[in-house]
């Protein structure tokens, strides 16, 4: 799965996507609706080829994108950012579609089966963007080993074939990356915004700190440029104006993802790598090339079958 990246899983990436083997998700994020609408259309344009949208609970317009994606009977919604009521999980599927929920602690991947999701997708903190609190190795073992009731699929840290071989045999429904498919000559992402990532490094992909549990933000994994300093800024001065009462704590959060999606921008479209937000996972450090899509697709699937093939004989000694 290519994951829902706002900006650049654009129609062109997620169409490509499903094209090449894989499964796309268009991002919703803060997208007008009469925007998605026309992005939805535009993909089945350029594909016949199953694909999802990704929904963002905490954006204004959450709401009217869900009445959207149904009324366009879009096959696979998936939620993120929050926890989705049951009734919306429940609106979705009456209008024919398949619910993936994510699910960032093991509690609450067993609420949201109890809601009615049709699939999980555990993400774990080393991912780019908007991330969860517990790292995937925990996850893997509190979540994925023990749910057999609803497909899991893994998120967080992937980039090669390898390793989405082992999640598999784990019990792995599928795996989502991110940063990888950003390093496609089919995603839109400026080329600055590429070139960064080709030289950074693991441990230059950081989360972003919360300063006070009366603004409680979602931890943001991007690399480290003038783009997180004036994060920390905004955060300060958002709680200066919280004290004064100039504004409530809904329209602060609603402050920091505005700040987010034009920060994104400035660095994935317009190429201001400096003061725009790079967010990365710290899969970053896995990734050295452009390469078409295609060809990143047929060598996760080529490196999971050699990893396979590799440990077969392994396997078989030990049971004999």
């Amino acid at each position: 799965m290519c994951g829902a990246m706002t900006w650049v899983s654009d129609p062109r990436l997620v169409s490509a996507v499903g094209n090449a083997g894989g499964f796309g998700l268009l991002a919703g994020g803060n997208a007008p609706v009469d925007i998605l609408a026309a992005q939805i259309d535009e993909t089945r344009r350029l594909t016949d080829k199953p694909f999802g949208v990704n929904l963002i609970t905490l954006a204004p317009v959450y709401r009217q994108q869900l009445d959207l994606v149904c009324d366009k009977k879009c096959t696979v919604v998936v939620f993120a950012g929050g926890i989705p009521k049951k009734g919306e999980i429940k609106q979705a599927k009456a209008a024919g579609a398949r619910v993936i929920c994510f699910a960032p602690t093991a509690p609450l991947a067993h609420k949201l089966i109890e809601r009615g999701a049709d699939a999980l997708m555990l993400e774990g903190s080393e991912a780019g963007g908007h991330i969860g609190p517990v790292a995937l190795s925990i996850l893997l073992q509190q979540i994925l080993f023990e749910v057999d009731v609803v497909p899991v699929f893994i998120a967080g840290g992937i980039a090669t074939g390898r390793m989405m071989a082992h999640l598999l045999m784990m019990g792995a429904a599928g795996v989502q990356m991110g940063t990888r498919f950003v390093m496609s000559e089919e995603c839109i992402a400026h080329p600055r915004f590429k070139e960064v990532f080709k030289r950074a490094r693991a441990r230059d992909a950081m989360a972003t700190p919360q300063f006070d549990s009366r603004l409680p933000v979602i931890p943001v994994r991007a690399l480290k440029n003038e783009g997180s300093k004036s994060f920390s800024r905004l955060q300060l001065e958002l709680l200066t104006r919280l004290d004064a009462g100039e504004i409530d704590r809904q329209e602060a959060q609603y402050e920091v993802e505005r700040f987010w999606v034009g920060a994104l921008r400035e660095a994935a479209i317009d190429g201001d790598v400096d003061h725009g937000s790079l967010m990365a996972g710290q899969s970053v450090g896995l990734v050295e090339k452009i390469m078409p899509l295609k060809g990143i697709i047929d060598e996760m699937v080529h490196d999971a079958e050699a990893e396979l093939q590799r440990l077969k004989p392994i396997f078989n000694q030990n049971h004999i």
